[in-house]
């Protein structure tokens, strides 16, 4: 049976392609595989020897206030002092950063790209669980403090089963709320 293994790509239209091009590019470190600017589209990888491509940029965003046309865009690091070093670039090139948070399974840094799509910089902390769940963290604690914070919340969500419901949403569940 086939099943999804991770992010394959994500399609994101834009209004400004060199700035986002530069952005994915420079600041996050990915690599141009492939590219029709007459058309309007680049694509970008975080390892193009094995994916062509985990991103593609599409010129023709339509105006508006806040256009929500993403959830959000995932991308894993190798580790947690990746994870640190993404914060702090990115901190340091003035991008507004949502929150930092611990997932469990993986601490993730959720921030905003140029033209306001939600992003996350993810490391897998090696603990398997299937809540969506997200508590505050500070991952420039010591590996220590922080790993104790993941087992922290692990103990509490890491039993429940894949598309289970911990016990205290289940109550609330049940009672309509």
């Amino acid at each position: 049976m086939a099943r999804v293994r991770g992010l394959g790509r994500v399609g994101i239209y834009v209004r400004d392609l060199d700035r986002m091009v530069g952005f994915y590019r420079d600041v996050m470190g990915m690599q141009v595989t492939k590219q029709n600017w007459r058309h309007g589209i680049v694509f970008l990888s975080a390892d193009a020897a094995t994916v062509d491509h985990e991103i593609a940029l599409v010129r023709g965003r339509p105006a508006g206030e806040e256009p929500r046309l993403i959830h959000q865009i995932s991308l894993r690091v190798e580790t947690l002092d990746d994870l640190r070093d993404f914060r702090r670039r990115l901190l340091a090139e003035g991008y507004r950063i949502d929150q930092i948070v611990n997932h469990g399974s993986a601490l993730g840094c959720h921030f905003f790209d140029p033209e306001g799509n939600r992003t996350e910089v993810f490391w897998l902390t090696g603990r398997a669980c299937w809540v969506p769940h997200s508590d505050p963290i500070d991952i420039e604690q010591s590996d220590e403090a922080v790993m104790a914070d993941v087992d922290r919340v692990w103990r509490r969500i890491g039993h429940v089963p894949v598309g289970g419901v911990m016990e205290a949403e289940t109550a609330t569940l049940g009672s309509g709320g």
